[in-house]
This record gives C-alpha cells, structure tokens and sequence, in this order.
C-alpha cells in the first residue's frame, strides 16, 4: 500500500514540477506560448506561484518564484516519500529535492527535443512547432555552432539527446551515491 501511495505522489508532484518547470524555462527565454497553453500552465500554479511572488520577486529577468515552487514540490513529495525511514534528515531531504529537480528538468529537456523532433517529421508547419522549437532553440543554438550539417540534416537534437542522457547518468549516480 506504502508503494502505491507513494507512486501517486511522485507522479502527481513530477507532473506539477514539470509544469512549474515549463512556466519557469518560458518566462527565462521569453517564449510566449500559445493562448490554451498559457491559461492551463498559469491556471495550475498560480495557487503556489503568487504568493510566493510576494516573498520571492522576480529578478534578473527571471522568476525565482517558479523555480522555488518547483523545489518546495519536490521537497514536499520526497519528504512524503522517505518520511518513514531511519536516515530520513533535513540534509538528505535537500539533497534528494535537488537530485529530483535536476531529473525533471533534464526528462523535461529531453521531451522538448523529442516534440521538436517529431514536428520536424511530421508537420513541421503544426501551430505549437513555432513554440517548442523557441523553447528548445537557447539550448541548441551553442551547439548548432559546433556541430555541422550532413547534407542538410540538423544533428544538433541528436548531440543535445545524448548530452542530456550523460547528465542523467550523473543524476543517477549521484542517487545511488546517496541510497
């Protein structure tokens, strides 16, 4: 039973998380996003969002409420998570929140690459390809500079994919290194 409940929360705080992490990544690089999008991402957080606002304002362009909303859901669902066992501390919380965090930003990356990818495939003319490509764009645009076309294929996506499974793997050490 312990199992299950913990999978829902998990589920439930990876999906706000990522949808706090979108609202974050979208205000850092300006995207405005499509009219249905924006009323269902800011719908959904702005419970948690707003009030942090008063305690965190927005600077240097970015908003650290969001990004802080996203940590305080992770926190929360590891502490629910590992509450029950004899290491559980306030150090270990933190830590495991940040690991969390790290995965849902690097899982949020990767679906990014793979809608931009399928877009790219399928219609590349689809209304949210013009939104996901901006999105995706401030993390490829360094490697566009490095890596070259082959005939007139794009292999950025592909480097930026492997690149962020290498990050993953550092997570995953990192998790082990702490279980």
């Amino acid at each position: 039973m312990y199992s299950i409940l913990r999978m829902i929360v998990d589920t439930v705080a990876s999906i706000l998380g990522g949808i706090l992490l979108l609202r974050f990544w979208m205000q850092a690089v300006r995207v405005r996003p499509p009219s249905s999008i924006a009323h269902f991402l800011f719908q959904l957080t702005d419970w948690l969002v707003r009030p942090l606002r008063k305690i965190l304002p927005g600077l240097g362009g970015y908003d650290w409420a969001t990004l802080i909303g996203a940590f305080l859901v992770s926190m929360l669902a590891v502490a629910a998570g590992y509450w029950m066992m004899p290491f559980f501390s306030i150090r270990f919380v933190l830590l495991l929140s940040l690991l969390h965090l790290a995965t849902w930003i690097i899982y949020g990356f990767m679906g990014l690459l793979i809608l931009e990818v399928i877009f790219s495939w399928v219609n590349p003319h689809a209304p949210l390809a013009p939104f996901v490509r901006s999105l995706n764009e401030p993390f490829l645009r360094p490697l566009r500079r490095i890596v070259p076309l082959v005939g007139s294929i794009d292999l950025s996506t592909l480097v930026a994919f492997l690149l962020l499974q290498v990050a993953m793997q550092l997570v995953n050490s990192a998790f082990a290194f702490l279980a």
